[in-house]
């Protein structure tokens, strides 16, 4: 595999020299400073690369060019937009970012209810708690038609956290779900985010899923011979929030994915830990089904609640995902395609220096170094059980 870091550009906390040592030898980056539905010119994608190859790091994945609301709701104005999206996606691939991480979640790109869950150990996490999503989603942004998305045990638990929750829990709560998490296209404020939730009004998960289509209608002929690899990325998490409907969280939702542009540059970035959380999605042979298809990987864990909903980052080989297995099923992936794959150790416990230093939430620089050491030895030891195995030439 290929071990990349996720960068966040010059005001990341972690530096360069920091993902160097750490072991990657690319970063996984994107032209943050850019404005939404703009084109990255060749120069700024340029002056990004240079400035990463300058510190012995190469820049060959991007995540993520945003797709705008325009386009996933199909509004008039989508073309122009798939058009602009696709000029940006041509001049990556001009520059050698030829895989394009992607996804197609509306409104927010991810979720979680707590950045910083304390462990047992004294390390933190990421985590989303059902309930106080549900507090949230009744009580504070007080959504229109909110209590039919949750049932009448967890509508009860709802109500009695949020009377529990003083100011401070109330603004730290809406904080972390609306104020944008890295990688995130934009923050909001309440009635910001009551505005664009209304923007989907009608839009069924099939109404979602044909402007899938028609977006990558779009834009596939125009990269035809620019060796541009697509990668969308799962929901996450992968359900149904908010009313929001989500297309990217099953196998079944992969496979109708991949018919709607029968060709390999269609793929998929696998992140095991957003499929993960559905105890229905059997990862590896998701992986095997779409292996000529997965053109990344998120390596990451995450481990279920018992109410199935709830979940929290785990550590990288002590989730409910069988990353031996997983990693097993990449090497044999790259044998049969003669690649090797990008991978990145996607989030990570904040421990030791992490919780005394900055960092963007989810990215910690120990925790994710840990991550990708963990998968490296289990790389190298897959590898040479496989070697011991095969015959001598």
């Amino acid at each position: 595999m290929r071990y990349t870091w996720r960068w966040f550009g010059p005001d990341d906390p972690v530096s360069l020299s920091d993902i160097r040592q750490a072991g990657a030898t690319e970063v996984v980056t994107a032209l943050h400073h850019v404005p939404n539905g703009t084109v990255w010119t060749p120069a700024e994608i340029e002056r990004r690369r240079a400035e990463v190859e300058a510190a012995g790091l190469a820049w060959r994945v991007v995540e993520s060019i945003p797709v705008c609301d325009a386009i996933k709701t199909g509004a008039a104005d989508w073309r122009e937009k798939a058009d602009i999206w696709a000029e940006s996606a041509r001049n990556l691939a001009a520059s050698g970012i030829d895989t394009i991480c992607y996804n197609f979640m509306p409104v927010l790109d991810w979720t979680r209810t707590e950045l910083d869950h304390r462990l047992s150990d004294g390390a933190s996490c990421l985590r989303f708690d059902n309930v106080q999503f549900a507090a949230f989603d009744l009580h504070i942004l007080c959504r229109e038609g909110a209590e039919a998305d949750h049932d009448a045990p967890t509508r009860l638990s709802a109500r009695e956290a949020f009377e529990a929750m003083d100011e401070a829990a109330i603004d730290r709560l809406t904080t972390t779900i609306l104020a944008g998490l890295p990688g995130s296209e934009e923050s909001f404020t309440l009635d910001g985010f009551r505005d664009r939730l209304a923007m989907y009004d009608g839009i069924t998960p099939d109404r979602l899923r044909a402007n899938l289509a028609a977006f990558l209608q779009r834009v596939l002929p125009q990269l035809e011979g620019t060796g541009a690899k697509l990668a969308i990325h799962p929901d996450d998490p992968p359900r149904a929030l908010f009313g929001l409907p989500r297309i990217v969280s099953t196998v079944e939702d992969m496979r109708a994915i991949a018919a709607m542009q029968d060709e390999p540059h269609n793929g998929f970035t696998f992140c095991v830990g957003s499929y993960g959380v559905r105890a229905d999605n059997l990862l590896v042979d998701m992986l095997r089904e779409f292996g000529s298809r997965v053109h990344f990987l998120h390596l990451r864990a995450t481990r279920r609640d018992a109410d199935g909903l709830s979940f929290q980052e785990a550590a990288h080989l002590d989730g409910d995902a069988d990353m031996a297995a997983i990693v097993d099923a990449v090497l044999e992936i790259e044998r049969h395609r003669g690649v090797q794959l990008p991978f990145r150790p996607d989030h990570g416990h904040a421990m030791l220096s992490d919780l005394k230093a900055e960092f963007r939430a989810g990215y910690p620089a120990i925790g994710r170094l840990r991550g990708m050491a963990e998968i490296r030895g289990l790389e190298t030891a897959l590898s040479w059980a496989r070697a011991q195995t095969e015959p001598a030439n």
